[in-house]
């Protein structure tokens, strides 16, 4: 068995993840339930706490030294951030909840200044429902038509299917770059070409990739980009759009207030350059801090050897549930993240997951916002084991050892 605190491939120490520990309860949790939400290392959980005793403050209007540094520390965080994608440039990147309020700024300012009636907005039948209602929503608003592009029942999208739908009234394609639901990875550098071909533009969801993989926004061409830090081993309640200047200058306004304007009166209101004219408000500061440690903390590891660990592990529990009898998996995609979901035939996936509980397992289960995609599989619900960096195989030893008992409960 494996040391909770063996070193794991890229530089990964267990040790640096305070919940991880070993429990004074003696209930070792065995967490695999990264697709929803990762731990997070000690030095976020620093960095956090840090900016609140030495004095927290509100950023880019105060003249004194705590906003100052608070300041330097947020807009620092906004460097750190189009680093890890590599934007072009940092005003590209704009502070958000997370990546459902990205899509809904992209759909409602974007969208609603570019999309008309009879237009059509392309998505794929992988997607988080955040990257399906709010398109849903646009097209009510303005009377344009919600297209999908099918998959196989391997989970792959049918390329051939999505070069057949962009046509002259598409105008944008919002599409996942890891499904969180099976895992799957898309071409997304593919996607892209195809849809500026036909002079749509391209939004990618990679709140499930930046965990992962190495990101290149530029390499991959896209016109948007989205990303949630609590899923890539940061704080909650944060996250940011990447935009390409040229749209996001030409953008109106998402939320109105403090903070994205330069001057009011009662007639009319300018509004403040990109990124700043979509941060209406007083911005989570902390969950930037944060954020920007995280990214700190990957930038130390060998995300090549983070990679072929956790693909090492998600090869090794492919094998060992294809194994045990009664169990099937959803999504075998030749290009896979560490996303495994299954069924126990005969059991309900929620009590698949509320026996792994009991036997200190923690996973999934559900539709995992991804509804209209676990219904092409034919079945109302999934049970989902998600891999991250810290997992080991005696994670997924555990796994099978419980998921062997669940038969047993309900004969």
């Amino acid at each position: 068995m494996i040391s909770e605190n063996h070193t794991l491939g890229g530089g990964v120490d267990r040790a640096t993840f305070p919940a991880l520990a070993p429990p004074k309860n003696g209930r070792v949790v065995t967490y695999l339930d990264n697709a929803a939400t990762t731990q997070v290392p000690a030095s976020v959980i620093d960095a956090v706490a840090r900016f609140g005793r030495e004095g927290r403050a509100n950023v880019h209007r105060g003249v004194h030294a705590w906003s100052t540094r608070s300041t330097a520390s947020y807009e620092g965080a906004r460097e750190k951030a189009r680093r890890f994608v590599n934007a072009s440039h940092v005003d590209e990147i704009v502070f958000v909840r997370g990546a459902t309020e990205a899509i809904n700024l992209v759909a409602r300012s974007y969208g609603d200044a570019h999309v008309r009636a009879g237009d059509e907005v392309l998505v794929t039948t992988m997607e988080h429902h955040s990257n399906i209602v709010p398109w849903q929503m646009l097209c009510e608003r303005v009377g344009a038509r919600l297209a999908v592009v099918p998959i196989t029942d391997q989970g792959e999208l049918r390329m051939s299917e999505l070069e057949k739908l962009l046509g002259p009234r598409t105008r944008l394609l919002a599409v996942t770059h890891v499904s969180n639901a099976i895992g799957t990875i898309n071409p997304v550098r593919e996607i892209v070409d195809l849809a500026h071909a036909a002079g749509a533009v391209v939004l990618v969801d990679g709140a499930q990739a930046a965990a992962h993989m190495a990101i290149d926004v530029q390499a991959l061409g896209c016109d948007f980009y989205t990303l949630s830090a609590h899923k890539c081993y940061g704080p909650t309640g944060i996250g940011f759009l990447y935009g390409r200047a040229r749209w996001l200058d030409g953008m109106p306004p998402f939320l109105g207030g403090g903070e994205m304007v330069r001057s009011v009166s009662f007639e009319r209101a300018t509004y403040s350059p990109v990124p700043h004219k979509f941060e209406a408000g007083t911005p989570n500061v902390e969950g930037a801090v944060g954020m920007g440690a995280a990214f700190d903390f990957l930038a130390t590891l060998d995300r090549d050897a983070l990679h072929a660990h956790e693909q090492g592990l998600l090869a090794y529990a492919t094998q060992q549930l294809k194994a045990m009898p009664g169990i099937r998996i959803f999504g075998e995609a030749r290009h896979k993240a560490p996303i495994l979901s299954f069924n126990v035939e005969g059991v309900h996936a929620h009590d698949v997951a509320s026996i792994l509980d009991e036997h200190g397992v923690a996973v999934r289960a559900g539709h995992h916002c991804a509804q209209p995609l676990v219904e092409r599989f034919g079945v109302p619900a999934t049970v989902r084991a998600s891999i991250g960096m810290y997992n080991t195989r005696a994670d997924i030893d555990a796994l099978a050892t419980a998921l062997a008992k669940a038969p047993e409960t309900f004969r």
